[in-house]
């Protein structure tokens, strides 16, 4: 296999270096950390934010605001000393070129390479192209595209790498094709040697630019039947605006969602193009706490080099277990009470829910009615909830007001928490330390969720709808619960009921038969686990790589 470039806008590698968002960067970073672990000659491609995605705020009655931290990069990365340059509104754009090197467990290294505009001979308005993740307006975001998918190209090229093949993640790199065609390579060549990947399950979801904007940044790197190729790959605009998703799939070879579900969601959005599934995985080391990192080294040898050793967890010791799981729920509780002030009980179940806000997760839905959750839960249960919305998005942040909301309504009898600013360290230590990992969004728009995953890792059971990846994983009051059934239209009264239901008859009893019973069901979890790592993930892609010509 030769060299496979993949290409990211956002990318979490670790928590301080805030190039990421939330689940497809952090997805992005396990990807080119399991792709070390496994020796494959990747490089990853992505562009510096010096404000990054914005720190959150959340006053007392949770309304959020947001303010940008300057990231210094010379803290976090390598500085190359090496400049690239590109035409862009009649001047030249320049970046730097900053690395990162990923070192696997066998020694072998991915380099990620990011770009930075933050150059002393760019404009002001170029300067700013490098300040935050998915911010501006579409000028500025197709610009921020354009350095990522030609500039990203033409760093390769001086940096002497012989690209085999191109992994794309999702349409924010798509004008990499374009520069690839520019340097030599024909259509046949791109659809034997391009992987395009897929999160996003609905058709708004996706960038769409105006025509005249792109030809203007773009010129005659844009193809003359590109609107024609956007409609024939199923734009359900029909090429009205360019959709980088769409012109992705009609230059690329395969294409592939990230869960079985997502792939199936996928298939009627471009046409009649193959979605093949490959369900994402986490990076295990990464996101295993240390408590239970030191556990699997004393049951599971060899755990770290080889995660299908996680499928041996019935080995690991009740005492062994609970002493882990303890100690990471203590440490949960501490920056709870640290971060917002309530004091957890060690004695009831706590029920963790973080993710991006966005509305279709309806983070909320678990206080749709508080009558039923105080019958069910009053002394039994808590909950900690971390998520960012986006800073444009109202319907979000409402989100977050409303749990606040419900917050002081219940906090007599069911202490609700909400820690702020979440980031890669605050997920760790909420999948490390809850008792069940809860999600509920509206089925089938959640591409992958890997934060149940993580969470299974430490040996959480999930509670979830059946959506993303556990219709895959849910083995029903084994290793954690399903919310309802396959239902794909929106209920909300239903689904609450639902949540309430399994809530009630079904994980409470099973925490209230005590330590042997949960164990087993943590057990089971780890054990599931195994089948999602970015280990798995990376071999799945492997079939990819192999066939690119």
């Amino acid at each position: 296999m030769g060299v496979v470039a993949y290409f990211t806008a956002e990318i979490g590698l670790w928590s301080e270096l805030h190039t990421y968002s939330g689940g497809l960067g952090v997805l992005a970073g396990d990807h080119v950390k399991s792709a070390a672990d496994d020796g494959l000659p990747l490089v990853g491609v992505t562009l510096l934010y010096r404000k990054g995605y914005g720190r959150q705020h959340l006053d007392q009655n949770g309304i959020q605001t947001e303010t940008y931290r300057d990231l210094d990069p010379a803290k976090h990365l390598q500085d190359t000393e090496i400049d690239i340059s590109l035409p862009l509104d009649g001047r030249e754009l320049k970046a730097r070129v900053w690395k990162a090197e990923i070192i696997g467990t066998g020694g072998s290294e991915v380099p990620v390479y990011f770009l930075d505009t933050f150059h002393p001979e760019n404009s002001e308005e170029h300067l700013n192209l490098g300040l935050t993740l998915y911010g501006g307006d579409d000028w500025h975001r197709i610009r921020q595209e354009y350095l990522l998918g030609v500039g990203g190209v033409r760093l390769l090229d001086k940096l002497g790498y012989d690209v085999d093949g191109l992994h794309l993640n999702e349409g924010h790199c798509t004008f990499a094709l374009l520069e690839m065609l520019k340097k030599g390579w024909t259509r046949q060549q791109l659809a034997k040697r391009v992987l395009f990947t897929t999160h996003t399950p609905v058709p708004a979801g996706h960038d769409r630019f105006e025509w005249g904007d792109v030809e203007e940044v773009l010129g005659e790197l844009l193809p003359e039947d590109a609107k024609q190729l956007v409609k024939d790959a199923g734009d359900p605009e029909e090429g009205r605006r360019i959709s980088m998703s769409h012109l992705a799939v009609a230059l690329s070879g395969p294409v592939n969602a990230v869960s079985n579900l997502n792939a199936w969601v996928a298939s009627s959005m471009f046409a009649d193009h193959h979605i093949a599934p490959i369900t994402n995985g986490v990076h295990h080391i990464t996101w295993t706490s240390p408590s239970m990192a030191k556990l699997f080294d004393e049951h599971l040898p060899g755990w770290k080099e080889d995660p299908t050793k996680l499928a041996h967890a019935g080995r690991l010791p009740s005492d062994g277990l609970m002493e882990a799981r303890n100690h990471s729920r203590k440490i949960l509780r501490e920056l709870v009470k640290v971060g917002t002030g309530v004091d957890l009980d060690p004695e009831r179940l706590t029920i963790g829910f973080a993710r991006r806000f966005a509305t279709y997760k309806r983070a909320n839905l678990v206080f749709s009615d508080l009558d039923r959750l105080r019958e069910i839960g009053s002394g039994k249960i808590q909950f900690v909830f971390s998520g960012k919305a986006h800073p444009k998005d109202e319907g979000g942040k409402a989100l977050i007001k409303s749990i606040f909301d419900s917050a002081k309504d219940l906090e007599d009898e069911i202490p609700v928490a909400f820690l702020e600013d979440y980031s890669m360290a605050t997920g760790l230590a909420m999948t490390g330390g809850v008792d069940i990992w809860l999600n509920n969004p509206i089925r089938p728009m959640e591409a992958s969720g890997t934060s149940g995953m993580k969470a299974a890792m430490n040996g959480v059971p999930n509670c979830s709808i059946l959506d993303g990846w556990w219709p895959e994983g849910c083995e029903h009051g084994v290793n954690g619960w399903a919310i309802g059934g396959a239902d794909d239209e929106r209920d909300d009264v239903r689904d609450t009921k639902n949540v309430h239901d399994v809530i009630a008859n079904e994980v409470l009893p099973a925490w209230n038969e005590g330590d042997e019973k949960w164990c087993e069901m943590m057990r089971a979890s780890i054990a599931t686990s195994a089948r999602f790592t970015g280990a798995r993930m990376i071999s799945d892609y492997r079939r990819f790589y192999d066939s690119f010509e």
